[in-house]
């Protein structure tokens, strides 16, 4: 996963490979276990886990922004970090704040574009390849935070109130990333929306599949134990990215 240059400056963010995105499913999936493992198996609930993860993200970010280069699990870690804290905080909104699966999702949609709005006007792009300084790499993260939060709304809402399930949301999702595919590989369509919409959609998968794996049977899941499942997913998440660093490395030789 070599980080991609521009103007002679060096992007923190992953060159976006399938690697890439197979990793960012898992990261995803571990997100929504680990959430509810902290906030309901070991009921914490949902503002004390929010608390314990936005604490561990702001640790992450602030090293991301220190390091002087792509740092792969420094990097990862921060993407789990934001979407264990995307979990839990959309599920403090839609549940106990009550405003639903519906208002939780607009008010984090608006949230997203206007973080991307703010960004794209004070920086000019919002490309993942010019993060390489502070302030792209804090509007990044911001950004980050909201897509993965709002992806966990999106998800909750189309397996619950959709009434698809579990995996007829993850079906769902699916399908619609497979046409984002379509349009960056058969036509001249814009990367960088493509890009942000594959990367908000990625979340609510992997809050479905996430779900499946751990709500009981009764609710359409599997019921499988929560620290466990994310213990796999972690392991899988490793694995994986040593396994893309291993290969971008011998690429670039």
């Amino acid at each position: 996963m070599r980080a991609r240059e521009l103007d002679g400056s060096i992007s923190k963010v992953p060159a976006v490979t399938l690697g890439f995105w197979i990793i960012k499913i898992l990261a995803t999936t571990l997100g929504e276990t680990a959430g509810d493992t902290l906030s309901m198996t070991l009921n914490w609930g949902y503002l004390a886990s929010t608390a314990v993860f936005a604490t561990i993200l702001i640790l992450f970010v602030s090293l991301q922004i220190a390091a002087r280069r792509l740092r792969p699990f420094l990097y990862w870690g921060t993407i789990i970090a934001s979407t264990t804290a995307g979990t839990t905080m959309a599920d403090y909104a839609t549940r106990s704040l009550g405003i639903g699966y519906f208002g939780g999702s607009v008010l984090l949609l608006c949230c997203v574009m206007a973080s991307l709005a703010i960004w794209r006007r004070a920086l000019g792009s919002i490309a993942v390849e010019t993060v390489h300084e502070p302030r792209a790499e804090i509007y990044y993260w911001i950004t980050i935070t909201f897509s993965q939060t709002l992806g966990t709304a999106l998800g909750d809402w189309t397996a619950d109130t959709g009434g698809l399930g579990y995996i007829g949301a993850a079906l769902i999702f699916t399908a619609v990333l497979g046409i984002l595919l379509g349009l960056y590989k058969w036509t001249l369509a814009d990367r960088v929306p493509l890009f942000w919409a594959a990367f908000i959609l990625t979340r609510p998968l992997g809050a479905a599949v996430g779900d499946f794996l751990d709500k009981p049977v009764a609710t359409g899941g599997l019921d499988f134990s929560r620290p466990v499942a994310s213990a796999v997913l972690a392991v899988a998440i490793i694995f994986c990215i040593i396994l893309f660093s291993r290969g971008a490395a011998i690429r670039d030789r």
